[in-house]
């Protein structure tokens, strides 16, 4: 296995909430109204230190979407996904974005968000944005 090179980031950073290393900025957050199975999501124009796993077409609430999911670089948990193609008109902005869930990272403060109680049964997306 090669070398890991990580990048460090400066000012109000999410991170992974297992491992810390740095996923985002507070300044590249498009919006805070998206939703996932353990509650809030947050969809950011620039993410680093992650991998991509399989593209694959999801049906999600606001219709059906090319994405795959995100992995924190360093410790390999799942952290969000990332939109490839969105298929509605309506949608096109989320293409080449990607959402962090809130469940998974750490915000700029260091505070941990929970599971929400109510959990969505059906696929990730936003309310609105």
């Amino acid at each position: 296995m090669g070398r890991l090179f990580v990048l460090t980031l400066e000012g109000k950073i999410y991170s992974c909430k297992h491992c810390g290393t740095h996923l985002a900025l507070s300044e590249n957050i498009v919006s805070k109204s998206f939703h996932c199975r353990h509650g809030k999501a947050y969809l950011f124009s620039k993410v680093v230190n992650v991998t991509s796993g399989e593209i694959e077409n999801r049906l999600m609430m606001t219709g059906m979407h090319t994405v795959a999911d995100i992995f924190c670089v360093c410790c390999g948990s799942i952290v969000g996904w990332k939109y490839e193609t969105a298929h509605e008109k309506s949608q096109k902005y989320k293409e080449g974005k990607s959402v962090l869930e809130r469940f998974k990272i750490s915000g700029p403060d260091g505070s941990h968000y929970w599971a929400s109680h109510e959990t969505h049964v059906a696929g990730s997306d936003a309310d609105d944005v």
